[in-house]
């Protein structure tokens, strides 16, 4: 059983006879007391997909849910559900876009080394890969020589999520994005 301060998101646990999701942690330290740190975590409900926000103290004892991970790919979208497919048995999964909304910023057809988080054989959850190659559609134009510099400028990936990007970069370049941090990581390779 983990602490509270050892859970991380995307994490299931079991608290109060139901299932959630991690998707948000917050680390406070109250000021003048004796006692550690106190973490507020905003979670999701795996069956009603309601949200639900907790904070528990670091040294709180916690219980992991069982959960699947299976490598996956995106295959297409229909409505409001993305569809996921299997790796291995190519099995489809429908995942709300609600419950993903962050991740979806950062998949496409390419995307590799995506996994769907089951939860009694339901899929609730995808756990995205620690870094992904997007194509920038939209920025200002480079500027010749400023790979120097540390400034950077606002870039609209083919996704549709803007990151800072390196002045040097421009519409057309494929670069890598950190998928916790949403943070330019360097040019992707060719």
């Amino acid at each position: 059983m983990p602490k509270a301060s050892e859970i991380k998101k995307n994490a299931a646990i079991e608290h109060n006879g139901r299932v959630l999701i991690v998707k948000d942690i917050e680390r406070s330290v109250p000021q003048g007391r004796a006692g550690g740190s106190l973490y507020r975590m905003r979670m999701y409900d795996v069956v009603t997909g309601g949200k639900v926000d907790e904070t528990f103290k670091d040294v709180e004892m916690l219980n992991f849910a069982d959960l699947v991970r299976r490598a996956s790919m995106f295959s297409y979208i229909d409505g409001d559900e993305y569809i996921f497919m299997d790796n291995e048995d190519y099995t489809p999964y429908n995942i709300n876009k609600e419950s993903i909304a962050d991740e979806v910023l950062f998949i496409n057809e390419e995307t590799q080394g995506l996994s769907v988080i089951l939860v009694d054989g339901t899929p609730v959850a995808i756990d995205l890969p620690a870094s992904v190659e997007l194509e920038v559609v939209e920025t200002d134009p480079s500027i010749k020589g400023a790979s120097a510099t540390s400034r950077t400028k606002p870039a609209t990936l083919s996704t549709g999520v803007v990151i800072q990007v390196p002045e040097h970069i421009s519409t057309g370049d494929k670069v890598k994005v950190n998928t916790e941090e949403k943070k330019f990581m360097g040019r992707a390779d060719k």
